[in-house]
C-alpha cells in the first residue's frame, strides 16, 4: 500500500481514537480472555480459547491496519467551492429522471453511502472530480452511463 489515503482531519482522529482503543482496552482484553481460556484445560476441544484466539488474530489485524492507514495519511484540506475536490459535499442532478442528490467525497476509509458519503475511488466521484457547477458529467457504472449535473458545490 504505497498510495496516500485522503482523510478528514476527523477521520485520522477517529482512526487514532479508534488505535488507542485496540492497543490500550482491547487488546489486553483479549489476553485477558486468551490466559482464561488456557486456564480451563484441554486447548484441542476448547471453543473459548478458539474464539479468543481469532479475536485476538482480529484486533491484531485492525491494528496493523489502522497503524498503516494512519502512516499514508493525507489529510483533506480547506477545500475550494469553483471545483469539486475531495472534501466537497455537491448536489447533483440526475439528468434523465431529475432526481437530485446531494454527497460528500471523502477517502475510501471513510466511504458510508448510507450517509452520503462516497468514496473518491467510486465511479461518480471519479466522474465529477475537478467539475464546476452547470457541468453535466457522464459518469461511467457498472449498469451503463448516464449523465448528472453538478446544481452546487460546498
Amino acid at each position: 500500500m504505497t498510495n496516500e489515503v485522503y482523510v478528514t482531519a476527523k477521520g485520522l482522529e477517529d482512526m487514532k481514537n479508534e488505535l488507542d482503543y485496540l492497543i490500550n482496552e482491547k487488546r489486553p482484553e483479549v489476553i485477558n480472555a486468551l490466559k482464561e481460556a488456557r486456564a480451563l484445560g484441554d486447548l484441542s476441544e476448547n471453543a473459548e480459547y478458539d474464539a479468543a484466539r481469532n479475536d485476538q488474530a482480529i484486533t491484531e489485524n485492525r491494528i496493523k491496519e489502522l497503524e498503516v492507514l494512519i502512516e499514508k495519511a493525507k489529510i483533506i484540506d480547506e477545500v475550494a467551492t469553483d471545483k469539486v475536490t475531495i472534501g466537497n459535499s455537491v448536489k447533483l442532478e440526475y439528468v434523465e429522471d431529475g432526481d437530485v442528490e446531494t454527497y460528500s467525497i471523502v477517502g475510501s476509509t471513510e466511504a458510508d453511502p448510507f450517509a452520503n458519503k462516497i468514496s473518491n475511488e467510486s465511479p461518480i466521484a471519479k466522474a465529477i472530480l475537478g467539475a464546476k457547477v452547470n457541468d453535466v458529467v457522464a459518469v461511467e457504472s457498472p449498469n451503463g452511463t448516464y449523465n448528472v449535473k453538478i446544481v452546487e458545490i460546498f
